[in-house]
């Protein structure tokens, strides 16, 4: 009797457990190869429902990955241990990938539930991964050996990396430690998260609604129908409606006469996420920045920026001041005599207040016109969207022969999004562009790029293409007009393409290595250095065409354009350094204990001598990179790479040929197609011929 019941219940048990199984694998895009052109995600078919069973399924997958390894009882080696864990978790990163960028770009209430529920459960699966010491001793075996395995450079690099990986999440920890290790992992994810989803509710929930339509005294007809459109949007037909983002406020306060309205759009963008409410970040941030640091001091480091920078170009915190130092005594000086000249105009005309920080975008844009008879409006014709991107296009055309072609009837994950097929010269598949264009409620600020599948190259196996995202929130079309962007809008676009080149042209083997996977003070180089090409007069006039007309951009207004380019570089470099300074400043603490935000903030823009008149570009409790995102302790990197790009832009000025091709190629070669194959110096030394000086980073600031 006791032996027919066992067998009846384990019956009843594999039953179960397969149906369980299948049930799992039932109606979930993930689990089989999308079957849509070129292999993009199926945005069509995937539902909220999906993501968490695919989440579960691909940690199940990838712990069966890591079991196979470590239960490999063939000596390790680096073919099935390095490479073995490369490919490891396809389906996991499958699932992550498209999530956490659908998440940025296009959330909803579902899928913040669903992040909330994932990221622990993503954050131990990482943790039981770099502290299964049984998988550690594999990699340190290979690693031990390196000198003996006749490896390449590519094959040392992957090497070196994943072994890097492990000991800087904790392998090495003794054991009573690591499960300590393992819950500020866990905090520090959910608490990161809270951070971001704050900042978007924070920045959704204020409006400035103007019913009185003498309060849109000065602001440009383009701006006002803006504004008409989102009161319609938000059902408040026959009043105005002004938004945080980015495309609402800054023309506002560029063109308002109304001083008291500017002060209070302005007030509500810094003060995001510091409204003591249950969107209130500061407690979070204290937090966070104890926690880093506890994990800093765990793994070896004496501060959090120490263990970040170890990993980077910098190496450390000095480095990385000495250069802030190096452009912010020159921006500091320049800052102060652009508010001198503001004073003045403020003063001339019969104003009797003092310059703040609500007012420097109004009175700057009017010495900008005063100096250069240059205003924003005069511009924004010019700068159509589609021509701005089919301008970014026809330059990466120019430099490396890459050509472009829309594609129609693609799976979206929004409607508004446009997506590309890239070639090469030679008509081989480069990759698939998607670009998504507009701000929306459900869509964080700023602009970024990320990918939705990988390039990698295995031995033997074909080499899978990439598909990229670039992703924006630029001003939209009105009722009346197409999308006309501001100069910072352009230079915007071709940033973040710049971006995407260097994930659509890696040529890698791994994908631990391939496209942007590079420290974080260079993966801005191949963005940054972009930029350069959106002012040059031969390319404006490729791209630069009246919306209308169909006018080029008249050599007058180019020149006043490249006149007016080094305006306003004072407060520029001044507002973004501060932000920088604020990220070291937190990432520096040595000691733990409770952090009063508002005045750590305030004694670190004393120390550096911000002037009161500028704020710095991110305050702390809406520093969406720093605290929720990857560039902690990095924030500083921009500048950094901007010594790379100015220098870089350089080889090609000294050809007499912004589209000399054997630069391009060079960059090509060294850069773009070598994700992190190579240490990033080493990289910039092979395009370059030597190591790059701050000299042209300060003339293009106008700064020497």
């Amino acid at each position: 009797m006791k032996n027919v019941f066992l067998f009846v219940a384990f019956t009843v048990v594999v039953a179960s457990c397969m149906n369980e199984k299948k049930a799992r694998k039932e109606m979930n895009p993930f689990y089989e190869t999308y079957s849509t052109p070129y292999g993009v995600p199926p945005f069509g078919i995937i539902e909220s429902r999906h993501y968490l069973p695919a989440f579960k399924e691909g940690i199940l997958q990838h712990n069966g990955d890591i079991e196979q390894i470590v239960n490999n009882t063939t000596a390790p080696d680096f073919g099935n241990t390095i490479v073995a864990l490369d490919r490891s978790g396809e389906l996991l990163s499958r699932v992550s990938t498209l999530f956490f960028n659908v998440k940025e770009a296009n959330t909803n209430d579902s899928i913040d539930k669903i992040a909330e529920e994932v990221a622990p459960l993503l954050s131990q699966h990482t943790d039981e991964i770099f502290l299964n010491e049984k998988l550690f001793a594999k990699v340190k075996a290979v690693e031990d050996q390196e000198n003996k395995l006749n490896l390449d450079r590519e094959q040392s690099r992957l090497l070196e990396e994943i072994y890097k990986r492990f000991v800087r999440g904790g392998a090495n920890l003794a054991a009573d430690k690591k499960e300590e290790f393992k819950k500020i992992n866990t905090e520090l994810s959910l608490l990161e998260l809270k951070f971001g989803n704050n900042m978007l509710a924070e920045t959704n929930n204020f409006k400035l609604v103007i019913d009185n339509k003498d309060d849109l005294a000065g602001l440009p007809e383009s701006v006002v129908s803006g504004a008409t459109d989102d009161a319609n949007a938000n059902k408040m037909e026959g009043k105005w409606v002004f938004t945080l983002q980015k495309p609402s406020w800054i023309p506002f306060l560029t063109y308002s006469e109304k001083r008291d309205l500017r002060e209070k759009l302005y007030k509500a963008m810094y003060n995001r996420s510091n409204n003591n409410n249950e969107f209130d970040n500061k407690s979070i941030i204290s937090k966070i920045v104890n926690l880093r640091l506890q994990k800093a001091k765990m793994l070896g480091y004496e501060t959090w920026a120490a263990y970040v920078l170890d990993d980077c170009m910098a190496k450390n915190a000095k480095n990385v001041y000495d250069l802030i130092g190096k452009v912010w005594t020159p921006g500091l000086k320049r800052v102060k005599e652009e508010a001198k000249d503001i004073q003045a105009m403020i003063d001339r005309g019969g104003g009797n207040f003092k310059l703040e920080s609500w007012d420097w975008w109004y009175y700057s844009e009017k010495v900008r016109k005063e100096k250069y008879d240059l205003d924003e409006e005069q511009v924004r014709p010019y700068f159509e969207l589609n021509n701005v991107r089919a301008g970014a296009f026809a330059v990466a055309n120019k430099l490396y022969g890459l050509s472009f072609r829309q594609l129609q009837n693609m799976p979206l994950y929004h409607p508004e999004c446009q997506v590309f097929e890239v070639k090469d010269k030679d008509s081989s598949l480069v990759g698939i562009l998607y670009m998504d264009f507009f701000p929306r409620a459900s869509k964080k600020g700023g602009a970024w790029m990320n990918n939705y599948r990988d390039q990698y190259h295995y031995e033997g196996e074909a080499d899978v293409r990439p598909v990229v995202s670039n992703t924006f929130n630029f001003s939209k079309p009105t009722s009346d007009k197409p999308a006309l962007l501001n100069f910072d809008e352009v230079e915007t676009l071709f940033h973040e393409f710049g971006h995407g080149l260097h994930g659509l042209l890696s040529k890698c083997h791994y994908r631990t290595l391939s496209g942007t996977s590079v420290s974080r003070d260079f993966v801005e180089l191949p963005s940054q250095v972009m930029e350069h090409w959106a002012v040059e007069p031969e390319v404006l006039k490729m791209y630069a065409k009246h919306y209308k007309t169909g006018e080029v951009i008249p050599q007058a207004l180019v020149e006043k354009i490249i006149k007016a380019g080094k305006f306003n570089q004072g407060f520029i470099t001044s507002e973004f350094l501060a932000a920088a300074i604020l990220d070291m400043d937190y990432s520096t603490v040595t000691k733990t204990g409770d952090i009063d935000v508002e005045k750590f903030e305030k004694a670190s823009m004393e120390k550096a001598g911000l002037i009161p008149e500028i704020i710095p570009r991110y305050r702390s409790t809406y520093f969406n990179h720093v605290f929720p995102g990857g560039y902690s302790s990095g924030y500083y990197s921009y500048i950094w790479a901007e010594v790379l790009d100015a220098d870089a832009f350089e080889a090609f000025l000294e050809k007499g040929n912004i589209f000399d091709q054997e630069v391009a190629s060079a960059f090509r070669k060294n850069i773009l197609e070598c994700g992190g194959r190579e240490e990033a110096m080493k990289l910039y030394v092979n395009f370059r011929g030597k190591t790059p000086g701050i000299e042209p980073l300060l003339k293009n600031r106008g700064l020497n």
